[in-house]
């Protein structure tokens, strides 16, 4: 393809060959061939008409905080970043609230918060953004979206059509949905409704460190604003700041494994903490197994992993999207022959 014809077939405002290290908090040094951004429902009908979802299948990012570039993208890259909050409808007792897949998730949260709409208190400071929450069912101390969820609208890319997706339809698992599974990459989110709660709220403190953090400070009635701001702390102790220090959050999720299997854990090791995870299966923390395996705080070249949180990978300066991949590859490698457990990236690994 010629330079004019590359010119005539782009789309408006898509940039070629950029730079994706400001676009993903690993920081990774990574080339997007065809870059556009869609703030708008209709610049994605734009593109359909245009025949582009029939002639490639794009990489959709968000706020680029679970991801990992393995090197340079070939396909284009989507953006979304479809904006607004607004609460659609409103009774005594909720609040159905409508969130563009561009929003920052924090910034919803706090959104809520501060209108005092309860239920994702909990879920302070997770990175990303709204249209990525689904996807991941993202869940921090003891709350899961799907809690809240009431529907979220996607654009599907072998209909070319806007459509509703229920809670049902979703498929929810541990950090897991339908589009994870039977539709990746075939749909885009474009905005998400949640059931919130208005007072009397009933929050949630059964996490160990939320609760333990609450009691040194002390607070022994606490509200949605109190586990707002105790979440933030917390997660703010324990993980790194990715403008400070590149990184993706968890890396791994936490592996759900039998009972029969986890009593055998057990046995060779007393002190493995756990949760249960419903249907007799036992949730074991992915950071105390990469722990237990000599990982934590360790550095490999650019690479290491978190001093205060195994479970985080870090870009100490510099790493490629290939240095990281392998250096979480040696991590499953040394909790499989340690534990016989099989860690699961929680980030999605794209190009190379």
């Amino acid at each position: 393809m010629t330079k004019a014809s590359e010119a005539a077939d782009a789309y408006p405002g898509e940039k070629r060959n950029l730079n994706l290290t400001s676009y993903n908090t690993l920081g990774v040094d990574a080339t997007a061939s065809r870059f556009i951004e869609i703030k708008e429902n209709s610049e994605l009908k734009t593109l359909a008409n245009s025949g582009f979802f029939s002639r490639t299948k794009p990489c959709i990012l968000g706020g680029g905080s679970n991801i990992l570039f393995r090197g340079d993208v070939r396909v284009p890259v989507l953006r979304i970043s479809i904006p607004g909050i607004q609460t659609i409808a409103d009774t005594d007792s909720n609040v159905l609230v409508k969130a563009g897949a561009g929003v920052v998730w924090h910034d919803l949260v706090t959104w809520c918060v501060e209108r005092d709409y309860g239920g994702i208190e909990n879920l302070a400071l997770i990175p990303g953004t709204c249209g990525a929450a689904p996807i991941q069912n993202i869940g921090a101390y003891g709350v899961e979206l799907d809690q809240v969820f009431e529907s979220l609208e996607l654009f599907n890319l072998q209909t070319e059509r806007f459509e509703t997706f229920t809670h049902e339809k979703c498929m929810f698992g541990y950090r897991d949905s339908i589009f994870k599974r039977d539709l990746k990459g075939r749909v885009i989110v474009t905005s998400i409704t949640l059931k919130l709660n208005k007072p009397p709220h009933d929050v949630n403190t059964s996490y160990y460190a939320l609760e333990n953090y609450l009691n040194q400070q002390e607070i022994t009635s606490p509200g949605i604003n109190d586990l707002y701001h105790a979440v933030i702390a917390i997660r703010k102790s324990k993980l790194p700041d990715p403008s400070l220090i590149g990184n993706a959050g968890s890396f791994f999720k936490n592996p759900v494994i039998s009972k029969g299997q986890f009593n055998k854990l057990k046995e060779n090791n007393p002190g493995v903490p756990s949760f249960p995870a419903g249907e007799g299966k036992i949730k074991v923390p992915a950071g105390w197994l990469i722990e237990q395996a000599g990982w934590k705080g360790k550095k490999v070249g650019n690479v290491g992993t978190y001093d205060n949180q195994a479970l985080v990978i870090v870009n100490h300066g510099n790493a490629t999207g290939a240095e990281i991949y392998n250096h979480a590859m040696n991590i499953r490698e040394s909790v499989r022959d340690m534990f016989g457990i099989e860690l699961t990236p929680e980030v999605n690994i794209v190009g190379g």
